[in-house]
């Protein structure tokens, strides 16, 4: 997959150094997570596994807006929906969605969601799925499932992986806003920016770190990482061991060197904040 701009309707992508750029760029539904929005955001997961290229994945909302949620528009149709051999419609639809934050959560690459403006519903569950989460001071998350009288179904088991159950029962049962700093404090949030202009510099500095990180590496430490806490420790270990030799004969032998020669290592790479404002701009040209 070439550097530049990729062919999406409903979101920008752009690639930048091995680095995936999904912008949701749905403004007029404030890039709510209809199914051909959820559906091109499977392609993009399609892209990050089967290359073993790139570095990272980054998710953001365009216009200033990460993610509204669920597209309520489309709910009506559902329930109109005739049940095919016993299958509930709504259901099915659903569940859809839990299969794309399943594989979400699982990407064996980092994946940083930088927001604005607000993430409602499954938009905070998008959110949630991600490692690493970045946002702006006025950024504002809630479940807000409850107040239209449904549930945050799909989203739950990766907002309590996120926050914990108790949180998440707060949060849940209330559908109370939490803005910036209250976000940082709880969790939900790993950095606050004091506006969008500091969110592409604090995105670019992530990224950077991200780059100093051998591409394999991280690729096999993150399914690791899942295991952990539901797999016996001795065969975890055990398969651990494994892919430590299988590292160390792999990037390791270039990261020892590096290290003892005090240089930087082959796979490093450094972003600037302008480089993450043009990999992002939804209204910009195609690049190069």
């Amino acid at each position: 997959m070439p550097e530049g701009s990729l062919d999406f309707s409903h979101i920008v992508l752009r690639r930048r150094q091995d680095v995936l750029f999904a912008t949701l760029n749905r403004p007029e539904t404030r890039n709510a997570l209809s199914p051909d929005v959820v559906a091109e955001l499977a392609r993009v997961l399609d892209l990050a596994e089967s290359d073993d290229a790139v570095r990272a994945l980054v998710l953001r909302g365009g216009g200033g807006f990460f993610c509204a949620g669920g597209n309520v528009g489309n709910f009506q149709s559902r329930l109109d929906a005739e049940a095919a051999k016993g299958v509930d419609p709504v259901a099915a639809r659903n569940r859809e969605f839990g299969d794309f934050m399943q594989r979400l959560a699982a990407l064996p690459v980092p994946v940083i969601a930088a927001v604005e403006g607000a993430a409602m519903g499954g938009g905070m569950g998008l959110a949630c799925g991600a490692d690493i989460v970045l946002a702006t001071r006025d950024a504002r998350f809630a479940l807000s499932e409850t107040s239209l009288g449904i549930i945050p179904a799909q989203i739950a088991p990766f907002v309590v992986a996120r926050l914990g159950h108790r949180l998440a029962r707060r949060l849940g049962l209330s559908g109370e806003r939490i803005h910036g700093e209250t976000a940082l404090r709880l969790g939900m949030v790993d950095e606050l920016a004091i506006d969008s202009q500091t969110l592409d510099e604090l995105l670019a500095q992530w990224i950077s770190r991200i780059g100093a990180c051998a591409p394999h590496a991280n690729r096999a430490l993150k399914p690791l990482l899942q295991r952990c806490g539901h797999e016996a420790e001795g065969a975890l270990l055990d398969d651990a061991a494994r892919l430590f030799a299988n590292c160390m004969r792999d990037e390791g032998a270039e990261g020892i060197a590096a290290f003892r020669e005090k240089r930087a290592s082959a796979w490093r790479r450094e972003f600037s904040a302008q480089e993450v404002r043009d990999a992002q701009a939804v209204n910009a040209a195609s690049a190069a």
